[in-house]
This record gives structure tokens, sequence and C-alpha cells, in this order.
């Protein structure tokens, strides 16, 4: 059988990035978090963390993390059913990857009256679309919002909607850069502004103009900050649509090339024994993001 307590602080050492704010958490000290990981560790006979900076879950660690993320759900749904298990108990807080731009745009509106009636409080982890599903395969997190269709053994995919891009320049930027008009073999030898190093996105929008290989930009992990470097003229980028409406009916930012947006599928991932709050977060999404996304092709 599982000792729970020494699952918790596993738990809390990758979730909170080290053995000092787990011990925090949990009530603990530092000492007693660091002895149950090494109980832990020999009970199951191999170890559960990588010691880095920040602790890093092993395989079996991962694993171990997956679990005990399920079980906290459906212990969650059992509460509901047993009222006299209910008394005292805190707020769900659901670990949930998240692309940085969903953040600034619809995310909040999405589930804003979902946590508030349902009692859920978020511990959102901010990565690019491309890769927010390597957190769940690593047992980090519960669930995450990414472009990767393909759900992880165990965990269900739902297609929630695409993004729309336009690829954006202040005006100042392209008269200093364009003064004959824009050609795609140009924007290739022009800063740009890309989000990070996994970040594709300005690759395949030049691959589909038939451009290929490498180019100059800028790194920007930060989506208001990229509309605002984007706005001083720094580079050209590709911004999600409804980010910028205001910007772009005032002519502070303007389209590259008319006609030509990239549309970004985002899905929902979710572990399949996440209990009955997932399955209704799940319909909600399904719901909302209808309104605020590009129906998926």
């Amino acid at each position: 059988m599982f000792d729970y307590k020494l699952l918790a602080a596993l738990a809390a050492v990758v979730e909170q990035a080290g053995f000092e704010r787990a011990a925090q958490v949990l009530g603990l000290s530092q000492s007693a978090v660091s002895q149950r990981i090494k109980l832990l560790e020999a009970r199951v006979g191999q170890p559960v963390l990588v010691r880095a900076t920040p602790p890093t879950p092993t395989e079996i660690g991962r694993r171990l993390l997956n679990h005990v993320q399920q079980v906290r759900l459906l212990e969650r749904d059992l509460q509901g059913q047993v009222p006299a298990l209910d008394e005292g108990t805190l707020p769900e807080r659901l670990r949930i990857a998240l692309n940085a731009d969903s953040l600034a745009t619809w995310w909040a509106a999405a589930v804003g009256a979902f946590c508030a009636e349902h009692r859920v409080l978020l511990d959102l982890v901010v990565e690019d679309q491309d890769v927010g599903l390597k957190r769940m395969r690593a047992g980090e997190v519960a669930a995450c919002v990414c472009a990767a269709e393909r759900p992880v053994a165990g965990a269900r995919s739902v297609a929630l909607g695409a993004m729309r891009y336009r690829a954006l320049a202040s005006p100042a930027f392209i008269a200093r850069h364009f003064p004959h008009g824009v050609t795609p073999a140009m924007l290739a030898r022009v800063p740009a502004i890309v989000f990070g190093p996994d970040d594709l996105l300005q690759h395949r929008y030049l691959a589909a103009l038939g451009v290929e290989g490498g180019f100059i930009h800028h790194l920007c992990p930060s989506s208001e900050g990229f509309v605002r470097l984007t706005e001083g003229g720094l580079g050209w980028g590709l911004v999600p649509e409804q980010q910028v409406l205001d910007e772009l009916a005032r002519g502070e930012l303007l389209e590259l090339i008319g006609g030509r947006p990239i549309d970004v599928p985002l899905y929902w991932h979710h572990w399949r024994n996440g209990g009955e709050l997932f399955n209704r977060l799940t319909g909600h999404l399904r719901k909302v993001a209808a309104e605020c996304l590009v129906p998926p092709l």
C-alpha cells in the first residue's frame, strides 16, 4: 500500500520547485521532507527525484506524481458524495500547463465563473503551445492546453478550437524596412520577435510563404511584452488577433501580408481518472472555447 504522506512530499517538492518551499507548504521542516523522500525511495527501490535545481522527477517519480494527482481528484469526488468528509476542506488546486497567449487572451474569461462555482484554485505553468504536453508526460500537471492533438498514455484530448495569428509590425518598422512593399524573402532579413527557443510559429509562417532556413530575431518570453516590442518597432511578429484588436483598429500595428493568417489549433488534455471535476471543466471549456476561438478544422 502507498503511504500518501510520502507521495504528498514528492508532489510538493516538484510543484514548489524545491525542498524549502515544499516544507513551508506542508508545514514541516525541510529535514522532515527530505526524510520522507528518502523513505519513499527506499520503499520503491530507486530514486524518485533528480537532485538538481529545481529537483525533477525520475521516470518512477513521474509515475508516482501522475498517481497522486489523480487520487486527489478522486478524493474530491468522494467528499462530494460523503458530506461528513467535506467539512473544512480547502478548495481544490489544479495544476495546469497553459500557453502564454491563451493566458493573455481568452483563458481568464473562460474559467472565472467555473472556478468560483466549484471552489477551484489554479496553479498555472506557462509553456509554449508546442511543448506544454511535456509537463503532463513528466507528471508535473494534471491538465494542459497545447497544440498537440495526441494525448499521453492515460489522458484524453479534446479539440477546443484555434487561435488566429497575424504577422504584424508597427508603421515605423514597415516604413524603415519595407519602403517599397513587403515581400516574403525580405521578412527573413529583418528582425523578427520570437517567444522562445521552442516557438516555431514564425518558422512555419515563413515556410508557408516559401521561405526556408533561419532568420534573425529577438527572444521575448512574455505575451504582453511581445506585443509591446512589436508596437515599439523592434521587429515583426505573429500575434494573436484577439489580443490586439484595439491596436489594429487604431493603426498602431499593421498586417504585413494581408489575408495570410496562421491558425494554431488548441487541445485540452486531462487525465482519464481525473474524476467528475475534470469532466465538468472539460464540458465547460468546450462550450466557452466555441465562443472565444476560431472553430476547429
